[in-house]
């Protein structure tokens, strides 16, 4: 089985002018402009459909009925050292009728609003949509034990998944707070709502502030500033000195720390 690395990366951005400074441009995890519902195909149809019912197989054999399901949204070189993934949902088995496309999985996520970039939106799609704007035909997946699978199942099913939703959008959310949220904040609310079985957000943000390892955002604090003022989708509201957020690979050691049964897994094209 595939392993992250055991410590979290930095985010370095060294951009020399402000307007290099399009904060989505790192793609630390974080849905944005190029991880979007808009973004342009760089692969065929045929090959979208090939692997993403790859990956629709994988977490069959798993008998995965609720996953965490990332992807690559920029190139790696563009990655920081043990990060490959910029977007993160959950793929929850469907029961579709027979007319319908043979999608076995409906992905859930959180998407940043094109029209209005400080805010989102929870969306369901399929797995063609999702690798549909991939930069980089991989996925990453962690597959929960069946105790935890149950709790998520449940807990998306209720209203409860749309309260753990907070319509305010930053690139960086700050996992540690309230009043900001990204995709990888949104999941990780999520699963920590399931495995502490509650969604008062304050007593979340209590157990991920105990359990939880971010990525940190390293960049100069002026350059960060003005971004934040001038780019709509960047805030500082939330954070309190050094920038930190959610990733796929922070959540997968979570994962691994609070639900030792799970499983983490990497699919690639044949």
């Amino acid at each position: 089985m595939p392993s992250l690395a055991s410590r979290p990366g930095t985010v370095r951005l060294s951009s020399p002018g402000l307007l290099a400074l399009s904060v989505p441009a790192f793609s630390a995890g974080l849905d944005s402009a190029s991880s979007g519902r808009d973004a342009p195909a760089n692969f065929s149809p045929e090959q979208i459909l090939a692997f993403s019912q790859k990956v629709e197989h994988v977490l069959a054999a798993q008998d995965a009925r609720v996953a965490i399901l990332a992807r690559m949204g920029r190139r790696l070189a563009e990655m920081p050292p043990g990060m490959r993934f910029t977007h993160t949902a959950f793929a929850v088995q469907a029961a579709l009728p027979a007319a319908s496309p043979a999608w076995r999985y409906q992905i859930q996520n959180l998407y940043q609003l094109k029209r209005s970039p400080d805010k989102s939106e929870l969306v369901q799609d399929f797995a063609g949509d999702f690798f549909g704007v991939a930069y980089e035909l991989e996925a990453g997946i962690v597959v929960p034990s069946l105790e935890l699978q149950a709790r998520l199942l449940k807990l998306i099913a209720s209203p409860d998944y749309a309260a753990l939703h907070d319509a305010n959008y930053s690139v960086i959310a700050n996992p540690y707070t309230e009043g900001r949220q990204n995709c990888t904040e949104f999941v990780l609310d999520v699963i920590s709502a399931a495995i502490h079985q509650t969604i008062d957000p304050k007593i979340l943000k209590t157990h991920i502030r105990a359990g939880f390892e971010p990525q940190k955002i390293e960049i100069n604090a002026l350059k960060l500033r003005l971004g934040s003022m001038f780019v709509k989708g960047i805030s500082l509201d939330d954070h309190d000195g050094t920038p930190v957020t959610a990733t796929f690979e922070a959540i997968a050691r979570y994962l691994q720390r609070f639900d030792p049964g799970c499983a983490l897994l990497t699919v690639k094209p044949d």
